[in-house]
């Protein structure tokens, strides 16, 4: 290999010292990243376009909205670097329960009717509320790694909105305010993620490694 490809090669595919060992943002690695933002910034755009739907329109077809949103928050959650396990796949789990619960309820209110039936009957926040829980663990997951002001508004008031409409203590007008503002800070984050190395993403590898190493060993 000539001087010149190694260089382009490091450049392409920056090595770091971690905490257990050197490692490499490979390719693959900056590809899921970018695959992560985009889909973070897809998820915020539908979850807002479908809440200014329901404000400007009607709640009728804003349920079509749901679509774009569950998948792109399913692929961010795939795609998504987080050290510990146990929490990722708790969030992806959330997530699959929301999904399910969505379905359940379009089933059975219609899908044309579901903003109408959570509104009149609050005991299906309960179904559909796991969706936005994986949604503020992302949130935190970002607040925690960057401190990013805008994440931390995701872990606070999603839950605030939606135990709030559960319990009737947040009239329905405030909890969707509550909500078009999640939705606007989860637009500025992933627009905001886009000026991010790679690397910032993706973290320390090393760590990633040695945590597997240590579940191998114990469950060998």
């Amino acid at each position: 290999m000539t001087t010149n490809s190694k260089t382009k090669a490091e450049q392409s595919e920056p090595c770091f010292e971690g905490m257990y060992g050197p490692y490499c943002i490979t390719l693959q690695d900056q590809r899921e990243v970018q695959l992560y933002r985009i889909c973070l910034l897809v998820c915020g755009l539908s979850f807002s376009a479908g809440l200014g739907q329901w404000i400007l329109i009607g709640p009728q077809l804003a349920p079509l909205w749901l679509l774009p949103l569950a998948v792109s928050l399913g692929l961010a959650l795939r795609w998504i670097h987080i050290y510990l396990r146990p929490l990722h796949q708790a969030l992806q789990l959330f997530w699959a329960a929301g999904c399910i619960g969505w379905l359940v309820l379009a089933m059975q209110a219609g899908p044309s009717n579901i903003f109408n039936t959570l509104e009149g009957q609050r005991l299906w926040t309960l179904a559909i509320g796991p969706l936005f829980a994986s949604l503020a663990g992302i949130g935190f997951k970002e607040f925690f790694c960057f401190r990013r002001p805008e994440a931390i508004g995701l872990p606070l008031l999603l839950p605030v909105a939606l135990l709030g409409h559960l319990s009737g203590l947040i009239p329905g007008p405030v909890a969707i305010s509550m909500l078009a503002i999640c939705s606007s800070l989860l637009v500025l984050l992933a627009l905001r993620k886009f000026g991010m190395e790679a690397a910032a993403d993706v973290g320390d590898k090393s760590v990633f490694a040695y945590l597997e190493d240590l579940r191998k060993a114990k469950s060998a």
